[in-house]
């Protein structure tokens, strides 16, 4: 979860009538930020953004517009904010919100740092603080994407975007999840759960490296959500893990990205 930091006080947001993964997904965050903080300090520092468990070029990914001057952008779910960083060295004038106090602990000291000002809110992502149509450019990597519950984030990244405002959003394939065993082992060869009710996935009392309350569908169903929601579709890619990655980053290895996608990325536009 990428988070920035500005240099003014960021706000919080109550999300104590919203639904248990908000809460759970909160603590989980604030303990688990300190773990963050020295890939956020090499995010900040990148002179070229990177995406995605493989660090994919942006050259090769095109998930920003190459002069964001005179646009509004927010980034939800934002963790250390090094994506809205990104964005503001491109121009933007930029505003973050995630759920963990801590990820955005770190991601003000990093705005201070480099001198980038950003806007941050504590808060939830599918109920943000902030007018409808107030943002040309929506972003989520992982974040938002995973953390929380896309009949609700969907909606309100729709309402948060200007008519023909673009929404970029990447994470977990629904083949990478439903290949990860039930007790949270690395991802495999087999299929663990069913395809079609994706939705909910909760990986607080798992046997290994218990986390929080992520979430997920089949890409049918996205498909559905966002032309029920009001965008179109511009593009849906599906990455591979570079001919010479190595490694088993968050449980899934080099050798299983080259043969199957664990990540997508969708761009969408809100239709005018």
């Amino acid at each position: 979860m990428g988070q920035h930091t500005p240099t003014h006080p960021a706000h919080e947001v109550s999300t104590m009538s919203d639904k248990n993964h908000v809460l759970e997904n909160r603590s989980y965050w604030d303990e688990y930020a300190p773990k963050w903080v020295a890939a956020g300090e090499r995010s900040w520092s990148s002179s070229e953004p990177d995406w995605g468990i493989w660090g994919i070029p942006e050259r090769e990914l095109g998930l920003l517009p190459e002069d964001m001057s005179d646009m509004h952008a927010i980034e939800l779910g934002c963790g250390t904010a090094y994506v809205s960083s990104w964005m503001a060295r491109r121009g933007a004038t930029c505003t973050g919100v995630d759920n963990s106090s801590q990820q955005l602990a770190t991601a003000r000291r990093l705005a201070e740092k480099h001198s980038v000002p950003l806007t941050l809110l504590h808060g939830n992502a599918e109920r943000v603080p902030c007018p409808d149509e107030s943002f040309d450019f929506a972003i989520s990597e992982y974040g938002a994407t995973t953390w929380c519950d896309p009949h609700r984030w969907i909606p309100e990244a729709h309402r948060l975007l200007s008519p023909g405002g673009q929404l970029v959003l990447l994470g977990n394939t629904p083949l990478a999840m439903i290949a990860t065993p039930q007790n949270g082992a690395d991802s495999d060869d087999r299929l663990h759960r069913s395809y079609f009710e994706l939705h909910r996935l909760d990986w607080t009392e798992v046997e290994i490296e218990p986390g929080g309350i992520e979430f997920n569908l089949p890409i049918s169903g996205w498909f559905r959500l966002f032309r029920e929601t009001g965008f179109e579709v511009l593009d849906f890619l599906e990455l591979q893990a570079p001919a010479g990655a190595n490694g088993k980053p968050f449980g899934t290895s080099a050798e299983w990205c080259r043969k199957w996608p664990a990540e997508q990325v969708w761009k969408v536009r809100k239709r005018t």
